[in-house]
């Protein structure tokens, strides 16, 4: 059975979001430590370029896309964490990995999305995601002593 996706009061082809409120999203689900290093990660060389590629990262990831009526925030997050798995990104997974505990996934929800993908994606990939998910979830969930 098919389920509907939540009534958001916007069209799936609505796209409106404003930076300022997607640059909240994007702060909400990935953090602000990582979208502050992003932003002071600069240069002379690359500033003008890192200045239009966060914006446009920003309306396009987050306030195009995650904002999106249709999927919710837990199974957006599985479909990218299985995503960048797959492509080998494992920075992006790490960021990703917290994301997804942000958005209520758990470590074990979290290591059946790697497994699920370690047999459509190949094993060295998998394991290396374990490796980075694994080091996320201990620093995000083990108590300070």
């Amino acid at each position: 059975p098919t389920r509907a996706a939540p009534d958001t009061g916007r069209s799936a082809d609505d796209t409106t979001t404003s930076f300022p409120d997607a640059l909240a999203l994007r702060r909400e689900i990935i953090g602000d430590a990582h979208v502050d290093r992003a932003a002071a990660d600069t240069d002379n060389f690359t500033d003008d370029f890192a200045a239009h590629f966060q914006r446009l990262l920003t309306e396009t990831e987050w306030g195009a896309l995650w904002s999106r009526p249709g999927l919710d925030r837990r199974t957006r997050s599985v479909a990218t964490l299985a995503t960048l798995a797959a492509a080998g990104q494992l920075d992006a997974l790490a960021d990703h990995t917290r994301a997804a505990l942000r958005n209520g996934l758990t470590p074990a929800e979290i290591r059946e999305v790697l497994l699920h993908t370690a047999v459509y994606r190949g094993l060295p990939t998998a394991d290396a995601a374990f490796r980075v998910a694994q080091r996320v979830v201990r620093e995000e969930t083990t108590p300070e002593a």
